[in-house]
């Protein structure tokens, strides 16, 4: 890679990393918060929820990549541009491909960064999340219950306990049952503990009070009784495998026993062929970025910041594109659409670059926001001047 290559590489990869790590961690802060309540409602250890959180990233990266690159490549052109680098480059007579290579090379790269995440880094940090989070509420009363604070474990059951002990053991437990419409079961114990499978809750040395409809109430006292939570347990303890958790592998040739597979075969179609797509985003941006702010412009031309009319076309492109995978599960028409999507746009974006035009749809859309924009600014001076 020759010497002006390299530094174009590195100035838009910088670029690309200061405006990808901000944008990155807002969003991933928004979702962290989000799962707070694991630490709320389950008493989940700070560590844990730093774990959740980090399974979490992988999700964002390959939606945020994309837009990075685009302020990336036209920042850091538009920036060259107005240093008359450009003009420099062409004067000297240097093929345009000098500019182009280095960030078709990043793009390239970006792109089989983006599908590896897609399709086997995501997949399995979504899997260790549902499994983290089923687990988590799972053992509902050693770790779900506070205490001294009442608790809805599900509906019609309450519990409150007054210390939580080492080796999973309770002391002073208060139960009451209102699932069975015939009559209420409070329970009181001095202790308890949850067994090891987390499916019963073993109390010792208290009551259970037993009261009808017609306000009938036995008394009964024990040393020992089970209440039983395999119900609880087995429902909160297992997690549900969905299209978007699975593998490449699995989508290319489903389990036809899967449960979910079975229910919702759709589903899995279109997310194989999402997943097929989403990975080709970066580079159909980066040609993009390119046909807009790829050639010296002068500056005394009027125009809007290439940035924005960039921007403008990839959150079309991306719109363009989440809607049409949203459809395959219901209209398997829209399969070919999504495909044709980003390899249209980047057969038009190849075109403007070879003929040094800004042609068809990229430039039809970038020629009338900026018309739009200049118009917006030649009112906006006699608005201001007729009002004071």
């Amino acid at each position: 890679m020759k010497l002006l290559e390299t530094y174009i590489l590195r100035r838009v990869g910088q670029m690309f990393l200061v405006a990808l790590l901000p944008v990155l961690a807002i969003i991933w802060t928004t979702q962290v918060l989000q799962r707070i309540n694991l630490v709320t409602d389950s008493g989940q250890s700070v560590g844990s929820f730093a774990k959740l959180a980090t399974l979490i990233l992988p999700s964002i990266i390959p939606v945020v990549l994309p837009f990075a690159l685009v302020i990336g490549i036209t920042q850091t052109l538009t920036t060259m541009n107005n240093d008359s680098e450009l003009a420099v480059i062409d004067a000297a007579g240097a093929r345009r491909g000098i500019i182009w290579r280095p960030i078709i090379i990043l793009a390239a790269v970006i792109s089989a960064f983006s599908f590896l995440v897609d399709n086997v880094v995501e997949p399995k940090a979504k899997t260790g999340a549902r499994q983290m989070i089923a687990a988590a509420y799972a053992d509902l009363l050693s770790t779900v219950i506070e205490e001294k604070n009442f608790r809805q474990i599900d509906s019609g059951l309450y519990v409150q306990i007054s210390e939580r002990l080492a080796g999973r053991v309770l002391k002073g437990l208060f139960v009451v049952d209102e699932r069975d419409p015939a009559f209420q079961l409070i329970y009181y114990a001095r202790e308890g503990a949850v067994d090891e499978k987390g499916t019963s809750l073993i109390m010792r040395d208290g009551e259970v009070h037993r009261k009808t409809p017609t306000g009938d109430v036995s008394i009964i006292r024990f040393a020992a009784y089970s209440f039983d939570l395999s119900d609880l347990t087995q429902n909160r303890g297992q997690s549900t495998l969905r299209a978007s958790d699975r593998e490449l592998p699995f989508l290319l040739n489903p389990d036809p026993t899967d449960k979910d597979y079975i229910a919702k075969p759709d589903s899995y179609r279109a997310e194989l062929h999402r997943r097929l797509t989403d990975w080709m985003l970066p580079m159909v941006f980066a040609l993009i970025s390119l046909a807009i702010a790829g050639d010296a412009r002068s500056h005394r031309e009027a125009r809007l910041h290439p940035m924005v009319s960039a921007l403008v076309i990839a959150f079309a492109v991306r719109w363009a594109t989440f809607y049409a995978a949203n459809q395959i599960e219901s209209k398997p028409i829209f399969i070919g659409i999504l495909y044709a999507l980003p390899l249209g746009i980047s057969a038009m974006a190849i075109v403007s670059l070879v003929l040094h035009k800004r042609i068809s749809l990229l430039g039809f859309i970038g020629n009338w926001v900026a018309i739009f924009w200049r118009k917006l600014q030649q009112r906006l001076p006699r608005s201001s001047g007729g009002g004071a």
